[in-house]
């Protein structure tokens, strides 16, 4: 009797920590605002789905290979990384196809965040445009071409190649020259020639505030989400917009092969990408929406990649561009500018 009474309490334990495991969702993000997140994603979800939500931090890249390293056995059902990270997640037979079919707010989404990567791996759920911090005081920028001008000359920096505005600022740089080609060749031949006009090739941005702040650079290629910093400073400083447009990255979502909580991890997706969720984001500069339902204040967007006509015009390197032409980028960055 004692021994089926030992069995029957280890099998109600086993159950109950199997029911436990069934509502819990491991989700692989990064690791800025996780307070807003808290507040505006996490707690609201884990209230609607009676679970509980298990959040990693890192970036992309660290998310990346920590996916490969538990490929056999996933520690995480949901992960957010950079499009061309998932890219490379799909490529490496990391993530599976998401049903859309069981996303109400699917359709509220702007295209190019729909299928990213034309693939149907990942779903964009904020993005960035990439253009150009400048003292207007100083210059009148029209142009990406302008940051390679004799007005700049020793007064401007540029990112490094292996930054993601690196890449970014190149190609916009290309398009002003004439030269559509990825290959890059064009413009990173013509940072070469005015290497010494620029003060440095940054790898953080922000180190370009305090530059900016003493006055040693005039302009800088930046992420719309290094904006906050050059704003607050008490400088005339104002956001480009070049003729030739913007450029941009994407973040996206994907679910990890083999997660035994599929259905829990599309509704948590579905339940970010809802107007309510990615408006208060929004409304905290948490995250620019890829919802285009999303309405806020003129003083918000300005703060943001926000509204049709800025998605209409983002400039987009293609993830699989991106991953098969990096390790030539940066031969020819090494050979030509060799910082």
């Amino acid at each position: 009797m004692k021994k089926l009474l030992l069995a029957s309490c280890a099998l109600i334990a086993s159950l109950n920590a199997a029911q436990a495991d069934e509502n819990k969702l491991t989700i692989s993000v990064y690791g800025f605002a996780q307070d807003a997140f808290k507040e505006i994603l996490y707690k609201p979800f884990e209230e609607k789905c009676g679970c509980e939500l298990v959040v990693e931090t890192g970036n992309s890249v660290e998310r990346l290979a920590k996916m490969e390293a538990n490929k056999d056995h996933p520690v995480v059902d949901l992960a957010v990384m950079t499009s061309q990270d998932a890219l490379a997640a799909h490529r490496k037979d990391l993530t599976d196809k998401i049903d859309t079919s069981k996303l109400e707010n699917f359709d509220k989404l702007y295209d190019i965040a729909k299928d990213p990567n034309g693939d149907g791996y990942s779903l964009g759920y904020t993005f960035y445009t990439s253009s150009i911090a400048y003292r207007s005081d100083k210059i009148d920028l029209t142009s990406w071409k302008d940051l390679l001008s004799d007005k700049l000359a020793g007064h401007v920096a540029l990112p490094n190649i292996t930054t993601s505005q690196g890449p970014l600022t190149l190609y916009m740089l290309g398009k002003a020259m004439g030269d559509d080609d990825t290959s890059l060749k064009g413009p990173i031949e013509e940072v070469g020639k005015h290497k010494d006009d620029i003060v440095t090739f940054y790898v953080r941005s922000s180190q370009l505030v305090q530059l900016m702040q003493q006055e040693e650079i005039w302009a800088a290629p930046i992420g719309r989400f290094a904006w906050k910093g050059f704003s607050k400073m008490d400088l005339p400083i104002k956001w480009a917009t070049p003729k030739e447009g913007q450029s941009g990255g994407m973040n996206v979502m994907v679910l990890t092969k083999g997660s035994e909580h599929r259905d829990l991890a599309l509704q948590f997706m579905d339940f970010w990408l809802s107007t309510d969720i990615q408006t208060k984001l929004a409304e905290g500069l948490v995250d620019s929406p890829a919802n285009k339902d999303v309405k806020v204040a003129d003083d918000i967007a300005d703060n943001l990649t926000y509204g049709a006509d800025t998605v209409a015009n983002l400039h987009l390197i293609p993830s699989d561009v991106m991953i098969d032409n990096r390790d030539a980028w940066l031969e020819q960055w090494n050979e030509k500018v060799g910082q």
